[in-house]
């Protein structure tokens, strides 16, 4: 019998309530649940839930955000919550032993150029699919994480300035609206009537990133590349570095900066210290 990943929900629930009595601050709750309930979503698509967890479970959730390269510090923050919810179920011996590997990330950032990213709008819109051309314009012109993605609302988007508004715990930031996507948002939206949730599966329920993930395949990206893309284009047009961060809702400074060039030709190097120092 396939698992109800609703009758988690109590037990959720029960486990922020026992957090509080721990005296754990409203930010570690509200993180631990948003990790619990992305884990319950994983283990109902394999058939489980947390009611049934077991330790092949978790190790294999945690080789599943590792597959999916996300940051080691994503992947110790699920494990802790996962850790804290084992001592919640007085079943330590769940997490006992538990391999977390580091993660390896690619040093170069992978972002597509221009003629592949016209070759890729081009390509999603001939295939007529009024919600992946929505969503492909979305994660490339506003830089959006998938996650954000999938919780956007109508009332997210506002037409008449012209803006998305994404939010998250620690506030909210507005993104301008390309033409394109303006238009292929107009589009999609007046395709359902959900009054809510702003993009659906095909049985009408809020998106979920992996639904968005395996979308993507097809056309041979994946949503970090189309985030990398939106920052390395802005960066490349000579927008500041901090508005550039704060589009893309960059908590780190540094992480922003990776995305500039930094292999300079020797020759315009020695132009620029000579123009720099040079009385005037």
């Amino acid at each position: 019998m396939t698992p109800n990943s609703s009758e988690a929900i109590p037990l959720i629930h029960n486990f922020c309530g026992w957090l509080k009595e721990q005296d754990k601050s409203l930010n570690t709750i509200s993180t631990y649940k948003r990790e619990l309930e992305k884990f319950q979503e994983w283990l109902h698509e394999n058939q489980n839930d947390l009611h049934h967890l077991t330790k092949d479970d978790i190790q294999n959730y945690i080789l599943f955000l590792e597959q999916q390269q996300k940051s080691a510090s994503t992947i110790d923050k699920t494990a802790g919550a996962i850790r804290t919810f084992a001592k919640f179920l007085e079943k330590p011996e769940l997490v006992f032993g538990i391999k977390i590997q580091p993660v390896e990330k690619n040093e170069e950032i992978e972002t597509l150029s221009s003629d592949e990213c016209e070759s890729l709008l081009n390509t999603v819109q001939e295939d007529g699919d009024l919600r992946n051309t929505a969503i492909v314009y979305v994660l490339l012109h506003t830089g959006i994480r998938v996650s954000e993605l999938c919780r956007l609302d109508r009332s997210h988007i506002d037409f008449e300035k012209n803006q998305m508004i994404i939010e998250r715990g620690d506030g909210q930031r507005m993104i301008p609206l390309s033409e394109g996507t303006r238009k292929h948002l107009e589009k999609y939206l007046q395709s359902h009537e959900s009054e809510e949730a702003v993009f659906l599966t095909r049985t009408g329920d809020r998106i979920t990133e992996r639904t968005v993930q395996y979308m993507l395949k097809k056309y041979e990206v994946n949503p970090n590349k189309l985030r990398h893309t939106f920052c390395q284009r802005l960066i490349d047009s000579d927008v500041d570095l901090e508005i550039v961060s704060k589009l893309a809702g960059h908590k780190d400074f540094n992480v922003t900066k990776k995305y500039v060039n930094p292999k300079v030709d020797k020759e315009e190097l020695t132009d620029v210290i000579n123009h720099a120092f040079t009385r005037k």
